[in-house]
């Protein structure tokens, strides 16, 4: 498995005992699911983002539709098994219908098209379920709690096993007439690329995603973000590299969305000190003034617990 890197991220409250003890039964909390390749996280809040209990267990192999429903079953069962919690949001890789009960399709996870997970999952956790993109998810906790609260017009790139994205505009999360809007790991990159499994090629989630890495340097994440932290000329190279390419990809979000705010999140955001200036170098060049005008970029805040907060906050926008 690769390592993630630290990203030396502000982590979302700790669990607070003296508020586990409600009673049985008690309306007003919320679980989030993060479903990912290798681990589902899970945690629950209160309806103010407070974390009262969380918990990850691994991604059943091969991650087929049935297994993982059952796995998350399971799951929310050992993480409330008092039933405090009432509704429950669950971010997938993937976009899902416009009315977010079905899970469309996940390039990425086997046979992951047209999944009704949301009824599957209500009917087993006897709680109302409802779905959404990880990455949108990820952006509706930052929103919330973490570095995008006072932006209303934000981008966040995830960037890891694959390179996810989520749209805020105008405060409002963006995902289009059928609801599968923000895919931006997906668009092109280099028509000469290396295949996507999306059927694109040189997609910027080929080039900039922990297998893109990949492509520039055998070296595993961590390490090389450590070489290059000690100031290997190899190792800040290949990070420079790696800038120039997202920074590309950028470029075309940019003159799209003109977003006031970038974010960085998934595993490789531990390195932003490393390629964000070839990121910025890129963007100065290629994007008009105009079109970048007032733009920051920056690291997300709340790391790992970002998708599982927003996948919370989800289900209490769309739940009551």
């Amino acid at each position: 498995m690769t390592e993630p890197l630290n990203d030396c991220s502000t982590p979302e409250p700790g669990p607070d005992p003296a508020r586990d003890k409600g009673l049985a039964g008690d309306a007003g909390q919320l679980i989030g699911v993060d479903l990912g390749g290798t681990a589902i996280k899970l945690a629950r809040f209160d309806e103010q983002g407070q974390l009262l209990a969380e918990l990850e267990v691994p991604t059943p192999q091969p991650a087929m539709p049935g297994a993982v429903t059952m796995a998350i079953t399971e799951a929310v069962a050992q993480l409330d098994p008092e039933r405090r919690a009432d509704r429950v949001g669950v971010g997938l890789p993937g976009p899902t219908d416009r009315a977010a009960r079905i899970a469309r399709i996940s390039i990425n996870l086997p046979g992951w098209i047209d999944v009704p997970l949301a009824d599957w999952l209500e009917s087993r956790l006897q709680r109302r379920v409802t779905l959404g993109n990880d990455a949108n998810c990820a952006l509706l906790g930052e929103a919330w709690l973490g570095a995008a609260q006072a932006s209303g017009d934000t981008v966040l790139l995830t960037l890891g096993t694959g390179v996810g994205g989520g749209v805020l505009l105008g405060g409002r999360l963006f995902t289009g007439h059928g609801g599968a809007a923000g895919e931006l790991g997906l668009i092109g990159l280099d028509p000469d690329g290396p295949p996507c499994r999306s059927g694109n090629r040189g997609s910027l989630e080929q080039h900039c995603s922990i297998a893109g890495l990949a492509r520039l340097s055998p070296i595993e994440p961590a390490e090389l973000c450590r070489l290059a932290d000690a100031g290997d000329a190899e190792a800040l190279a290949v990070w420079q590299r790696y800038g120039q390419l997202l920074g590309i990809g950028l470029s075309s979000l940019i003159y799209v969305l003109t977003p006031e705010l970038v974010l960085i999140g998934g595993g490789l955001s531990g390195a932003c000190h490393h390629f964000l200036p070839a990121v910025w170098a890129e963007l100065e060049q290629r994007v008009l003034a105009v079109s970048r005008q007032g733009l920051e970029i920056r690291a997300c805040a709340l790391g790992n617990g970002a998708g599982r907060l927003g996948a919370a906050r989800m289900a209490l926008d769309r739940l009551g």
